[in-house]
């Protein structure tokens, strides 16, 4: 990334001026997690993402560039790849990504709608990804019925159940098994409640009504960016939400951001400080966009990254990452 762009940013980004009154420089502190967000096709549009996908989108990741972002992973030792999307399953390149990187020992984490696993051609989904050991981060955003077809469209919650179940009887979510988490995001314009006291409720009315178990669950903020942010200024509610999230600015996240612990590369193999970074294309660049391939592990420790006002929703309140709550 050039100093040009970063200092560009800092001027005209409120947030990297805030951050800069609690610690130097907001930069990479580790690399444990190559992040693979393998485009934006999926089997859903929700009213909430970030990324802007549904089954229209033709973005996509070719065989040939998962081949070379697994190439690259080859000759590292980040021990976590975490596969997005879009729907990532839908995806044709995904199977060999998640098995691939498991033959080399990795962990694997699958970003999973459960609704995927009842497109043509994805029912045996929760045997590959028990015969394959990964974990899977599920988005559910709610445990009752309306309001998760209110965002994710409707019978998307009966289809989340059964996938649930499915899930269980393949052996994840319950003691001793493998690892599925469920994901929470708020329906309106506000930030999550605290995550032990709602991963709670969610516990108690999933098992109670559904007999559904699962591991832990977290909470993430919604991103003012992508279909999110078209939603807040069709309200007219953006500035009364980015005035929720300014206020709401937590100085103790900063540590665990998650931007400061992996890197994202998109499905062209372009790299970004995080995901959300990736849908604003705000793109690593030293005269160009950088590539994953054109840049070392130790090349990205220590390096500023790029942010911007769509970063308080990450610093706000108990802050929000890809593995829910930071502090």
């Amino acid at each position: 990334m050039s100093s040009l762009l970063l200092t560009i940013s800092r001027e005209r980004n409120g947030f990297a001026r805030r951050v800069s009154e609690d610690i130097e420089r907001l930069d990479r502190l580790a690399l444990a997690t190559l992040q693979v967000n393998v485009g934006k096709l999926c089997n859903q549009t929700c009213a909430h993402c970030h990324v802007g996908a549904g089954p229209h989108r033709r973005e996509i990741m070719t065989p040939e560039t998962a081949g070379r972002v697994l190439a690259w992973l080859a000759e590292t030792s980040i021990p976590t790849m975490d596969i997005t999307g879009g729907a990532p399953e839908l995806c044709p390149s995904f199977r060999h990504l998640a098995a691939s990187a498991r033959a080399m020992g990795r962990h694997v984490m699958v970003r999973h709608n459960l609704t995927v696993t009842f497109e043509p051609g994805q029912e045996d989904l929760p045997e590959f990804f028990r015969e394959q050991g990964v974990e899977l981060v599920c988005s559910l955003p709610c445990y009752l019925e309306e309001n998760v077809d209110a965002q994710r469209g409707e019978g998307a919650f009966v289809k989340s159940i059964a996938a649930l179940k499915r899930l269980n009887a393949e052996g994840f979510g319950l003691p001793g098994g493998l690892p599925l988490h469920l994901v929470y995001n708020p329906v309106g314009e506000h930030l999550p409640p605290p995550q032990d006291t709602l991963e709670a409720d969610y516990r108690r009315e999933l098992g109670a009504r559904y007999g559904v178990a699962f591991n832990s669950l977290f909470t993430l903020a919604n991103m003012p960016i992508t279909r999110f942010a078209s939603h807040l200024k069709r309200s007219g509610k953006m500035a009364n939400y980015m005035g929720l999230l300014r206020g709401a600015y937590n100085p103790t996240t900063l540590p665990g951001l998650m931007c400061r612990h992996l890197i994202s590369v998109g499905w062209e193999g372009t790299l970004y400080d995080c995901d959300f970074n990736q849908m604003l294309g705000l793109a690593l660049a030293n005269g160009r966009p950088l590539k994953l391939w054109d840049l070392s592990p130790e090349d990205l420790l220590g390096r500023e990254i790029l942010t911007g006002e769509h970063c308080y929703g990450c610093t706000a309140g108990a802050g929000s990452s890809c593995g829910g709550s930071l502090v």
